[in-house]
């Protein structure tokens, strides 16, 4: 089981801060929302949280099995979707995955060939990513954050690029594949995070 926890966290870039006095606790099962308008400091709280971006001040802590985890070792437990990682596109799809799911173990029962046809990209498996479209790519990536048995997942706009069916889609994805993981979503869409527990505006973490 795993725990995340921000204790009076703060980010600030010069002498701006973006957030700060965040405390938040992240656990198994868990879906919490981050909101706030374009520019307002979500992705940021994301790069945060993944540890790709220091804390200005307060901690950030992750628990698994009752033992702090070295931030060194956090990349283990989570897996992220976000506009700005971009896909290795002169792989194949087949190539990516099997590239990807060396280093993170794919979701007990599934096997690849089962996992594009989830993605609706079994006709895709030998074209390289560099001729998928954007709503392709986006279900792609998805894809490698919901099916890697990572307990945390950080979804940064899930549903970009996505259509009203791709919408849909990702809706019964966190019905039918998140039960036991814990999510975070930083969004300003409704249909994105509407299934939330807790929902917290980044707004209100502003230096005023």
């Amino acid at each position: 089981m795993l725990s995340v926890k921000l204790e009076g966290a703060g980010k600030k870039f010069q002498r701006e801060w973006i957030f700060r006095n965040l405390s938040l606790e992240l656990t198994q099962g868990s879906k919490t929302a981050i909101i706030g308008s374009n520019g307002s400091g979500k992705s940021t709280l994301i790069k945060c949280l993944s540890s790709q971006m220091p804390l200005t001040e307060g901690k950030l802590s992750f628990i698994h099995k009752e033992k702090e985890l070295a931030m060194e070792d956090v990349y283990k437990y989570l897996t992220i979707c976000a506009p700005y990682l971009d896909l290795p596109e002169e792989f194949s799809l087949n190539e990516l995955l099997n590239f990807h799911f060396k280093f993170k173990a794919l979701s007990r029962g599934l096997n690849i060939q089962q996992l594009t046809e989830i993605l609706y990209l079994e006709n895709a498996v030998n074209k390289p990513i560099n001729i998928f479209s954007s709503g392709m790519k986006q279900r792609l990536k998805l894809g490698l954050c919901f099916f890697s048995d990572s307990p945390l997942m950080l979804l940064d706009e899930p549903t970009s690029n996505l259509d009203k069916r791709g919408i849909q889609w990702y809706r019964d994805l966190i019905l039918q594949y998140s039960s036991n993981k814990c999510i975070l979503i930083a969004s300003n869409d409704k249909r994105e995070f509407d299934f939330c527990e807790e929902i917290v505006s980044i707004e209100d973490y502003k230096l005023k």
